[in-house]
């Protein structure tokens, strides 16, 4: 336990690929990795005064409308930039399926903000629910991110390079790609809304809803779609660090940190 007090991102990072990686050999890929070491780090760590911090973050909705916007409207824009790039690179017309009818797919939308063993729920109360706010207090926002994306790249690579799993090699790079850029999106969201998950978790649930891979089925168009899309994606991070030079220098906003103490206490600024 004392280890565990010392060192918690490290056990927490340690945890969450144990318990996601364990089940590869058996052709499975436990997305709830990091929510289950995040709830087993923070009792720990932080002690009741943490899990009650991470409840919070969760639940933490009153935020400006435009942000709300903002966690559906960029990952439909960049949906739709990867869609009119691939057409003018001579893709033909897309595939509409996914959309029909358009209300399967808001309920898709709906149970994916709720289900913990998805995606969304599965990873953002880990990855910036626990991690981001613990790595941002000693470090900038832009360090911290660094650091958490090539982290949270690495974790999803069993998805992309094990047979299994369905996905191509021509899709490897872009869903790296993609990985990488949209965690300095969720990072800049967080931070932006006083460390709200809640936000996090609406964008990645509006990020997955649409499969990028459904446009075009085959062939060189959805290859280059798949690449597109991750391109798109680390433009949108290069953007938002260049634009908004101030908030990744730091410090981290006050709401957007935690410092974890020893003894299962914990300080949250």
């Amino acid at each position: 336990m004392s280890v565990v007090r010392r060192h918690p991102l490290i056990t927490f990072f340690v945890l969450t690929y144990a318990l996601t990686w364990w089940a590869v050999p058996f052709g499975s890929f436990i997305a709830t990795g990091p929510l289950i070491a995040a709830l087993i780090v923070i009792p720990i760590t932080q002690g009741r005064a943490g899990l009650k911090e991470l409840g919070l973050r969760m639940i933490r909705w009153r935020v400006r409308w435009y942000w709300y916007a903002m966690a559906i409207g960029l990952p439909l824009a960049v949906h739709l930039t990867t869609v009119v790039l691939n057409i003018g690179l001579g893709a033909p017309a897309p595939s509409l399926a996914q959309f029909n009818p358009l209300t399967g797919l808001v309920v898709v939308f709906a149970v994916r903000l709720i289900n913990p063993l998805d995606g969304p729920m599965g990873e953002e109360p880990g990855w910036r629910g626990f991690a981001l706010p613990g790595l941002q207090a000693q470090r900038s926002p832009l360090l911290a991110t660094l650091i958490l994306a090539v982290l949270v790249t690495v974790w999803h690579l069993p998805l992309w390079v094990v047979p299994q799993f369905g996905a191509g090699t021509g899709d490897i790079l872009g869903d790296i790609l993609a990985t990488f850029g949209v965690t300095f999106w969720y990072s800049w969201l967080f931070n932006h809304t006083g460390g709200s998950v809640l936000m996090t978790i609406v964008a990645h649930s509006t990020e997955g809803t649409i499969q990028t891979g459904a446009f075009w089925s085959a062939g060189a168009a959805a290859a280059r779609m798949s690449l597109l899309y991750g391109v798109v994606w680390l433009a949108v991070a290069i953007g938002l660090v260049v634009l908004d030079r101030q908030l990744w220098r730091g410090p981290a906003p006050a709401s957007a940190t935690v410092q974890p103490a020893y003894g299962g206490e914990s300080r949250v600024r």
